[in-house]
């Protein structure tokens, strides 16, 4: 029953995407988009808004990977090694990992949510965050500050964490 709800996720993603290719793309056919912090045009959501005083996530997403006999693991170049266990400020949009309107666990990523069964990118394009105050869930982009932790083995595949975080206007 579990392998049929993971291929019915799956199989709903997929067709999710495919219907948004159909739609239509600025990209040229037979190129998918990607890359860190791609935003489709046709989102009604705006993409994240220029800050100087937040961590770029060009910067979390530019590091190598090693696979493994158990996975893929980050390979940490000098830019996030440099943000390892420092107060940081991280600007992303909330996705939600309880029900309430004020979240205090929650993963903050660089495009907002596209598909309620779809992460919306890689764990480089996502930070955990747990949060010293409840912050309000918002479909707008949320600013977070916090002590950020770089994750080399992390037993759910994140590759970044924050904690002790509170939100930023």
């Amino acid at each position: 029953m579990l392998r049929l709800k993971r291929t019915v996720l799956v199989l709903a993603c997929a067709a999710g995407l495919a219907h948004a290719q159909q739609l239509g793309s600025p990209v040229p056919p037979g190129i998918a988009p990607s890359g860190p912090g791609y935003h489709s045009p046709q989102s009604p959501i705006a993409p994240l808004p220029q800050r100087g005083d937040v961590v770029p996530w060009s910067v979390l997403a530019d590091l190598g990977k090693k696979t493994t006999k158990d996975g893929i693991l980050p390979v940490f170049g000098a830019p996030q090694k440099g943000l390892d266990k420092t107060v940081q400020r991280i600007q992303g949009f909330m996705v939600p990992l309880d029900a309430k309107p004020t979240q205090t666990h929650f993963l903050l990523t660089s495009v907002p949510l596209t598909c309620a069964f779809c992460i919306p990118g890689g764990p480089e394009s996502m930070v955990e965050v747990k949060a010293r105050t409840p912050v309000r869930y918002s479909l707008e982009p949320v600013v977070v500050e916090g002590k950020f932790s770089l994750l080399p083995n992390d037993p759910y595949g994140l590759y970044y964490r924050m904690v002790e975080a509170i939100p930023v206007k």
